[in-house]
């Protein structure tokens, strides 16, 4: 069912989109407890045939207008169902939409399909929410993901996230600790929930850290205090790589 966040969405999609919109899936916080204050609004799009060049600007043009600013962010992929299913690793993502990339769409790119092993966990993560805005059930236009596709996916992008520790720590962060513990349990989390997961697991100068991400997360403390922590987030992180190679070995 459409929310208020997502409605103006819909419109939007099936203007620039057209008829080849199979579904339209919500996931992510919304789908994990609810959305957060720093939570984009992720949308997955299942369609028939790939975008073209114009969809695609047409995309991020009207995107830049809903996304951001005074409204919640929106990150948006647009998948193909042929690249999907049967399933093939890695999958093939027809189109992204996300405010970190705001700077490229402002300077005229426009992204293109790609390779993107991001997309086992999210798809296993839209089955698991079966919610859609449009469509049928997810399950009857998306392939399970294999176990083992979903474990090498979450560890595949660990060292680049890595490198944004500087510029997104709280999300780095909390999203280090969301994959540690999908790793252990098979489950995927919500940041908070994820954070809950690992903080009594972390060593004891540790918790400070992810403790104040995940109060940041829930809009419980301002980012911006909090300084004398800083010192111990490289540390934090690095404990946590090690955990998630340590579990990803096991």
């Amino acid at each position: 069912m459409p929310t208020a966040d997502t409605r103006h969405l819909l419109p939007l999609l099936h203007r620039v989109l057209g008829d080849t919109v199979l579904g339209i899936y919500l996931h992510g916080s919304a789908t994990l407890g609810g959305l957060r204050p720093h939570s984009d609004l992720d949308v997955l799009v299942v369609v028939r045939e790939a975008t073209t060049h114009t969809q695609r600007r047409a995309m991020v043009e009207e995107l830049m207008k809903v996304s951001g600013g005074a409204a919640r962010p929106v990150e948006l992929i647009v998948v193909v169902q042929d690249d999907v299913r049967p399933w093939r690793y890695p999958p093939t993502c027809d189109f992204l939409y996300g405010e970190w990339l705001r700077d490229e769409y402002e300077r005229g790119v426009v992204p293109a399909p790609e390779p993107s092993p991001d997309l086992a966990p999210l798809l296993t993560m839209v089955l698991l929410a079966d919610t859609p805005l449009y469509g049928p059930p997810p399950a009857d236009v998306l392939a399970p993901v294999p176990h083992e596709d979903l474990r090498r996916a979450i560890v595949t992008g660990v060292p680049e996230l890595v490198g944004d520790l500087d510029t997104d720590t709280r999300n780095v962060l909390l999203t280090l600790a969301r994959i540690w513990t999908t790793l252990a349990t098979g489950a995927i989390r919500s940041k908070d929930a994820a954070a809950d997961w690992a903080l009594p697991r972390l060593p004891a100068e540790h918790r400070p850290v992810l403790a104040h991400a995940r109060a940041v997360y829930l809009g419980e403390r301002d980012e911006r205090r909090d300084s004398g922590l800083l010192s111990g987030v490289r540390p934090c992180a690095d404990f946590l790589v090690r955990a998630i190679d340590r579990q990803r070995s096991a």
